[in-house]
């Protein structure tokens, strides 16, 4: 039985409840950006009835290039997000890279999320579970399915059960990842709301060179997938003009293309 994480009475992960859209930028590229596609995405999953937690980052400290754009740090990016939750009264999640950054983080933000590159790192992920906020762990791409045992008994030790576990897809030789659906089964098993990264799972780590590709006309049907497999919520990155995006454009979904997304998902009712 997968246990309830929960955000609000809105938003809550797992058990019986519906699937949760985790969905934004990839990094926040201005204040003014972010509230604009927070707030389309708002009214997109509030039409359709779909609890919604709003992400982006203030910081991507794991970029291909020093020369990349990482967004505005973690001071201004929290004001940032602090301002989208206070306006549109929505969850926020974002990264935390650094344990230095966590205690700030805890103040502002719903879900502190863990990346992928950073699964194992036992400090960081004991000292955001010590925060008592809900705790999203990426899986790293170099994990199996069942290696999030560990994951799983860091956060426990720490005094926190408030866990999501996210796949987005393993490493399959240079600049490739695949996803493996069964390990989403295997990942519930531990009895935590399992979340599909659809975006990510497109991404080519390093595929161009100076920074990763992606192919995003795949991500409708990966999600699909995951939601046939039983996933209890799905992760989105989205922009109203990909190839102009700052950060990950080519793994990135067109915000107008959002709505018609989860129209296609064929969500089976949990109820």
């Amino acid at each position: 039985m997968v246990k309830t994480v929960k955000i609000n009475t809105r938003v809550q992960f797992g058990g019986k409840h519906p699937l949760v859209l985790i969905a934004g930028p990839c990094v926040i590229e201005s204040a003014s950006s972010a509230l604009a596609i927070a707030r389309k995405l708002k009214a997109i999953t509030g039409k359709l009835g779909v609890p919604f937690v709003f992400k982006a980052s203030y910081d991507k400290a794991n970029r291909t290039s020093i020369k990349s754009f990482r967004g505005p740090g973690v001071r201004e990016g929290l004001e940032i997000l602090a301002q989208i939750k206070k306006t549109l009264g929505v969850p926020v999640l974002s990264d935390v890279h650094s344990v230095a950054d966590v205690a700030a983080a805890a103040e502002v933000l719903d879900i502190i999320q863990i990346p992928a590159f950073l699964c194992r790192q036992t400090d960081l992920i004991v000292a955001a579970a010590k925060t008592g906020k809900v705790v999203n762990v990426k899986k790293g791409q170099f994990l199996a399915p069942w290696d999030v045992s560990g994951i799983i008994k860091k956060m426990e030790q720490a005094g926190n059960r408030n866990l999501l576990l996210t796949e987005r897809g393993s490493s399959f030789g240079y600049n490739n990842l695949v996803v493996d659906f069964k390990g989403m089964a295997i990942m519930r098993k531990f009895g935590y709301p399992v979340v599909f990264d659809a975006s990510h799972s497109v991404q080519k780590p390093g595929g161009l060179g100076h920074s990763s590709g992606g192919e995003s006309e795949y991500i409708p049907l990966l999600a699909r997938c995951a939601v046939a497999a039983g996933v209890d919520a799905l992760f989105l990155e989205t922009h109203p003009n990909p190839k102009k995006a700052l950060s990950d454009g080519p793994n990135m979904l067109p915000l107008a293309k959002v709505e018609e997304f989860i129209l296609c998902l064929n969500v089976p009712d949990k109820s």
